[in-house]
């Protein structure tokens, strides 16, 4: 095997660790969040992004970025997220064409209850990783 065949699988087995880590990252706080807050992964991704914004509200796209989502993912989840009444939907009032989506007071209350929830997962998962 030569140097450069080395490194690519030194690359690959990185992947693999990395991949498998997340995985399990994934899983367990998907466990943890819907058996205690009932949100998924994704649905805690767009509350904590929006929970970092100033004014807690972003247009539609930036948030299908912050969440890794198509547009029209985001969509459903922002109406699915509405509709349990923790997103309202208003007009940019510089640019009436643009939307944001902003927390309501509940999705801040769930936000606040769900992070720390978050944080034990991930400190519990990160330590038996190690």
């Amino acid at each position: 095997m030569s140097i450069e065949d080395d490194a690519v699988e030194v690359r690959a087995q990185g992947w693999r660790t990395l991949a498998a880590l997340h995985g399990l990252i994934d899983t367990q706080l998907e466990r943890a969040l819907q058996s205690s807050v009932e949100l998924s992964v994704v649905e805690f991704t767009v509350l904590d992004a929006l929970s970092r914004q100033d004014g807690w509200h972003m247009r539609m796209q930036q948030l299908a970025r912050a969440a890794a989502l198509s547009s029209s993912a985001t969509t459903r989840l922002v109406t699915r997220l509405e509709d349990r009444g923790l997103l309202t939907r208003i007009l940019c009032a510089d640019d009436r064409r643009g939307i944001y989506t902003e927390l309501t007071p509940a999705g801040r209350s769930l936000f606040d209850t769900a992070r720390p929830i978050a944080d034990e997962t991930l400190e519990r998962v990160l330590a038996e990783a190690e």
